[in-house]
This record gives C-alpha cells, structure tokens and sequence, in this order.
C-alpha cells in the first residue's frame, strides 16, 4: 500500500472526526498495532492495547469531544495538524485546548501521534492528572 498524500490526510482526518461518535473501536481503528501515541509533555505509550486504554479514559470523563482542525498539512506518510479540541466532561466543565498534532503514517495506519500542548492548561481545566 501507498501512503500517498491524499491517504495520509484523510487517516487523520478519520481518526480525528470520530471522536464525536465515541466509539473506541472506530478510534483506534487507524492505527498500527506497534503505534506510539506520544501527549509530548508525559512519557509515550507504546502499542495499541496501551492507547486504547488512554483513549478509553478520555472518553469515561468526557461527555462530548470535538477535535476542530485549524490547519492541516500533509505530505506522503506524515500529516501535521493544528486543531482546536473542545471537550466536555461528565460534571458539564468545558476544556478548550489548542494542540499541534504530528502523525506518522505507514502501511495505511497511523504508527506515530505526538501531540504538542500546554499540560498546565489542560490539568487546569479538566482537573485530570495526564
């Protein structure tokens, strides 16, 4: 398989858009088995047994997730996202966090996502622990 440009972007574009749905089976649907998910400013998890359970937590406290793209550039096998992710947790709290994602695709599954944020700001506002 090739991962052309216009696959790369629409992975990232899938995985991004189905948050909304909440179903962890579609999110994690994109990825490699020995993917990396890396939140920059914590220690990376490895495989997807690891991000499944990180993805599982996200959507026990959070009622409502959209991850909005502000601007996406893609090239064969690498997409770089700067999105605005709104969420809402079960107690009705908002979180605004702007975030710089960076997705490593092969084989037609992401094998890396780093995302760049400020911890700070999303511990303040959700009151969790990353």
């Amino acid at each position: 398989m090739t991962d052309t440009k216009e696959a790369s972007e629409q992975l990232v574009r899938d995985f991004l858009g189905s948050w909304q749905a909440r179903s962890l089976d579609t999110i994690c649907s994109g990825f490699a088995d020995d993917a990396i998910y890396h939140n920059v400013p914590v220690e990376p998890i490895e495989g997807i047994a690891g991000i499944r359970a990180m993805f599982q937590g996200f959507l026990d406290v959070f009622a409502d997730a959209r991850l909005d793209i502000v601007t996406l550039a893609a090239e064969p096998g690498r997409v770089l996202v700067e999105r605005v992710d709104y969420f809402t947790m079960n107690d009705g709290r908002k979180v605004v966090l702007p975030v710089t994602g960076v997705f490593e695709i092969k084989n037609g599954k992401i094998a890396r996502f780093s995302d760049y944020f400020d911890l700070a700001d999303f511990e303040g506002q959700s009151g969790m622990k990353l």
